[in-house]
């Protein structure tokens, strides 16, 4: 079975395996249970197939779906606007192709306007992020607000999910790395052909088991702005509210942006952590 027509079906499953009929608003068909959530029959008469056609989809032999059917499916499983836009991109012909997959794996350029825009926001902790999690550009508040330097080439995911100091610093780590695998996975499904996001998943699942367990629950987030708190050494508990930012031409990166409430605490401490951190700079 092809690998994109495999991962449609193990999406469909883990959604069906969620949903129980009362949730659904039917009543659970007769006979003796050995799924979680809804049997193959019943999501198809909710979706208004027959159980032959539903059951070809979720084995990965229906070559063609159309958009009714999609739609009827989204429907019938509750889905969101974002786990709907998955339903699709895993659903979608193959997109893999030895002239585009090498344009995708070339290296990023910082887009000029994000680092212009980037460059007035000195007051917050900021950084560009590119394909996988790439950090191509930060700001100088921001590795004194992580602790960590952050440098452009390196991978935001491999230290939020591999340095211990990443789940010290972050206080909210679970919430925010949930979040984190999720993207991964939305991120998967519309670039099938990145063989290097494919092999940081793998070595991500391999090296950490929290990132086995979400990946596995197969949840699907879009870039979700999730508060992050981070405990500083000095200052306490410092609390952003996390925007990314990204531009029609260039969608594949996107400005974050860890902003914060006016007059509260952290508002407070970033300028003593930044006049810190520019001493400490002038010092070394």
């Amino acid at each position: 079975m092809p690998a994109d027509r495999a991962a449609l079906g193990e999406f469909l499953r883990s959604r069906r395996d969620g949903l129980t009929p009362a949730q659904a608003g039917i009543d659970a068909f007769p006979g003796p249970r050995r799924v979680p959530g809804l049997r193959k029959e019943e999501l198809a008469v909710l979706a208004g197939l027959s159980a032959d056609h539903y059951s070809r989809i979720e084995q990965g032999r229906q070559q063609t779906l159309t958009d009714d059917v999609l739609d009827a499916l989204a429907r019938a499983l509750q889905l969101d606007d974002v786990e709907r836009t998955h339903l699709r991109d895993l659903a979608a012909p193959s997109r893999r192709g030895s002239a585009r997959t090498a344009v995708w794996e070339a290296p990023q350029r910082p887009d000029p306007g994000l680092l212009r825009l980037m460059s007035t926001l000195d007051h917050v902790p900021a950084l560009l992020l590119g394909r996988r999690g790439d950090v191509l550009a930060r700001n100088a508040l921001l590795p004194a607000v992580l602790g960590h330097e952050m440098a452009p080439g390196s991978s935001l995911l491999r230290w939020l999910f591999l340095d211990p100091a990443s789940r010290e610093r972050i206080v909210n780590w679970s919430d925010y790395a949930a979040a984190a695998v999720g993207a991964m996975r939305y991120e998967v499904g519309r670039h099938p052909q990145d063989r290097r996001l494919t092999a940081l998943v793998a070595e991500l699942r391999e090296r950490d088991a929290d990132v086995a367990r979400w990946w596995d629950d197969h949840g699907v987030t879009d870039r979700t702005s999730v508060p992050k708190q981070i405990a500083h050494p000095e200052l306490g508990v410092l609390r952003f509210a996390i925007e990314a930012l990204t531009t029609p031409h260039d969608p594949e990166q996107r400005l974050v942006v860890y902003t914060v409430e006016p007059d509260s605490d952290t508002a407070r401490a970033l300028p003593l952590l930044a006049s810190w951190h520019a001493t400490a700079s002038v010092t070394s």
